[in-house]
């Protein structure tokens, strides 16, 4: 269950980065810009995410995890035009990911599941969707430091304070915490 409790700390970190940066972004309609023509917006990586998530997620432990109602090139399609639309499809992906993740026992780790009939134990199946979703939340960041510029506010380390940072953890005592706990 270690794992299981780590993973889901892990989840909940990407997913605060996400909300963190999509706050940042004060214009609703810059949540629709792209800096190319093959770029994606934040609203359409979100568009993404969400119906990644959706077809992972939903009856993990007995479907392929691509699932016929998905239409994965819809997903690229520009069309969530206001904040209100895109926070509602950002909170609908995460809320089937944790239930699935909450409803998992030690026994479903080993388990094997399928994703477009390729077999993934339970613990690969969760490792896979947490790289694919960390590499997409980091488009977002990115995205959402260059629409706000000056006015960004990091999420990490700012630039310039990595010593003043560092001096503040090794003056506490080594201990054993996941660095989620922190956010």
């Amino acid at each position: 269950m270690e794992y299981l409790h780590n993973v889901i700390d892990l989840f909940n970190y990407y997913k605060s980065l996400g909300d963190k940066a999509i706050n940042q972004v004060t214009d609703d309609e810059k949540l629709n810009w792209n800096p190319s023509i093959e770029s994606n917006s934040i609203a359409t990586i979100v568009k993404h995410l969400n119906g990644n998530m959706l077809s992972r997620w939903t009856d993990f432990l007995t479907t392929d995890g691509e699932k016929d109602f998905r239409n994965r090139d819809e997903e690229f399609l520009n069309d969530l035009d206001n904040r209100k639309d895109i926070l509602a499809v950002w909170e609908q992906g995460w809320k089937v990911l944790f239930d699935a993740l909450h409803n998992l026992s030690e026994s479903d780790l080993s388990r094997i599941i399928y994703i477009r009939n390729e077999g993934h134990t339970v613990i690969q199946a969760i490792n896979r969707q947490l790289a694919h979703y960390s590499y997409h939340i980091g488009q977002i960041v990115y995205l959402a430091r260059l629409i706000s510029g000056k006015e960004w506010q990091s999420l990490s380390i700012p630039k310039g304070y990595s010593i003043k940072y560092n001096s503040a953890k090794f003056a506490k005592e080594k201990r054993i915490q996941n660095f989620t706990k922190e956010i």
